[in-house]
C-alpha cells in the first residue's frame, strides 16, 4: 500500500514540475525566422518602391506633356489674331534710319529695352513678336456714354525663352526654362472711344508704322521700323508655362532647324519657331523637360535615340495669323 502511495505522488510531482515549466524559441529559431522574413519581405518593398517610382515617374511625364499642350494652345490662339509676325531680321537688327530695309526693332522691346521680369539678353531671348489688333467691348460710345459699342486696339505681343543664370538658386521656378510674355497695348484710335474700353495707351506703345511716309515697298520693311514710345515698360513678361528644355551648350537638335531668315532662336532649345513674315505664319515647337520636374536638377540632356527621350515631351504646330490691318 505505501509503495503504491509513493508511486501516485512521484508521478503527481512529475507531472507539476512538466506543467510548470516555460516554453519558448531558442536563439536559432529565432534567427531562422528573421532570415525568413528578411528574404521575404525584402523583394516586395523593393516591387513597391519602384511601383511608386514608376507612378511618379510617369506622373511627371503627363503633367509635362499636359502643360506643354496647354501652353501651345494658348499662344496658337493668341497667334491667330496676329496681323503681323517679325522674323529674325526684325528681332536682332536695331533701328537703322540710314538704310531702312536693315532696320529691326531689337532695342524696342525687352530685354534691351528692359521690363520687370526680361532686363538680361543672356537669360531672356524674344522668339515669337507680333502685332495684333485686339477686340475691346463696350469700347465706344456711339450715340450717349450709356450706347457703347466694341472697338479694336493694337497690341504688341511678345513670348520669350527665360532660363535662370548658371548655378543660380531659385525657389520659384525650375533651374531649366520658362515661356514668358510681354504685351503692351495701344488706345482705341476712333472717335467715341472712351475709358470703359481702356482708351489710354501703355507707357512705351506706339503705333505700327504704317503712315505712307514710311518708306518701305513691303509691310516687312515698314514694320521693321518700328520705334518704342518714350518710358520705361511698367508691364512685366508673365511666366506662362515652367519646364521647359534647355540644356547649355548641347549641339543635339531638339527640333529640326529652317533657314535664316526664318528661324528664331536655337532649334537646339525646347522654344523655337520658324517664321514666315510675309505669309504671316509661324511654325511654333515646344519641348519640356518632365526630369528636372523629378529631380529639379538641369543635367540631362535630350537625345532622340534614347530610351528615355519620352521625358521631353513636345508638340509643335503651323499657325497662321488671321489679323488685318486698318490703315485709316
Amino acid at each position: 500500500m505505501r509503495s503504491l502511495l509513493e508511486l501516485i505522488l512521484s508521478i503527481r510531482l512529475k507531472s507539476f514540475k512538466s506543467n510548470t515549466c516555460t516554453s519558448g524559441f531558442t536563439l536559432i529559431e529565432l534567427l531562422v525566422a528573421m532570415v525568413m522574413a528578411a528574404l521575404i519581405i525584402t523583394p516586395l518593398m523593393t516591387f513597391m518602391i519602384d511601383i511608386l517610382q514608376t507612378d511618379r515617374k510617369e506622373a511627371a511625364k503627363s503633367d509635362t506633356e499636359q502643360e506643354m499642350q496647354t501652353a501651345y494652345d494658348y499662344i496658337a490662339r493668341d497667334l491667330q489674331q496676329a496681323l503681323y509676325i517679325y522674323d529674325a531680321d526684325g528681332i536682332t537688327r536695331d533701328y537703322n534710319s540710314t538704310t531702312p530695309t536693315l532696320s529691326g526693332i531689337r532695342r524696342q522691346i525687352p530685354p534691351e529695352k528692359p521690363a520687370p521680369g526680361c532686363n538680361d539678353a543672356a537669360t531672356c531671348q524674344p522668339i515669337l513678336v507680333f502685332w495684333k489688333r485686339e477686340f475691346r467691348p463696350g469700347s465706344v460710345n456711339v450715340v450717349s456714354t450709356t450706347d457703347k459699342n466694341d472697338g479694336f486696339a493694337y497690341s504688341l505681343v511678345a513670348y520669350y525663352l527665360v532660363t535662370n543664370p548658371a548655378n543660380a538658386t531659385n525657389s520659384t521656378w525650375s533651374p531649366s526654362a520658362r515661356i514668358g510674355r510681354f504685351q503692351i497695348k495701344g488706345p482705341i484710335n476712333i472717335a467715341g472711344a472712351n475709358t470703359t474700353g481702356d482708351d489710354a495707351a501703355d507707357v512705351g506703345f506706339n503705333r505700327p508704322p504704317l503712315d505712307s511716309s514710311i518708306s518701305g515697298a513691303k509691310l516687312k520693311e515698314k514694320m521693321n521700323q518700328w520705334q518704342a514710345g518714350t518710358g520705361t515698360y511698367a508691364q512685366p513678361v508673365v511666366t506662362l508655362v515652367d519646364y521647359v528644355y534647355n540644356f547649355p551648350g548641347t549641339t543635339t537638335n531638339s527640333f529640326q532647324a529652317c533657314a535664316a531668315p526664318r528661324a528664331v532662336g536655337s532649334h537646339t532649345s525646347g522654344f523655337y519657331a520658324c517664321v514666315d513674315a510675309d505669309e504671316v505664319v509661324a511654325q511654333v515647337f515646344l519641348r519640356g523637360n518632365s526630369y528636372v520636374r523629378l529631380y529639379n536638377k538641369n543635367n540631362i540632356a535630350y537625345n532622340p535615340s534614347d530610351n528615355n527621350s519620352s521625358y521631353f515631351p513636345a508638340v509643335s504646330g503651323r499657325i497662321q495669323g488671321r489679323g488685318f490691318l486698318f490703315t485709316k
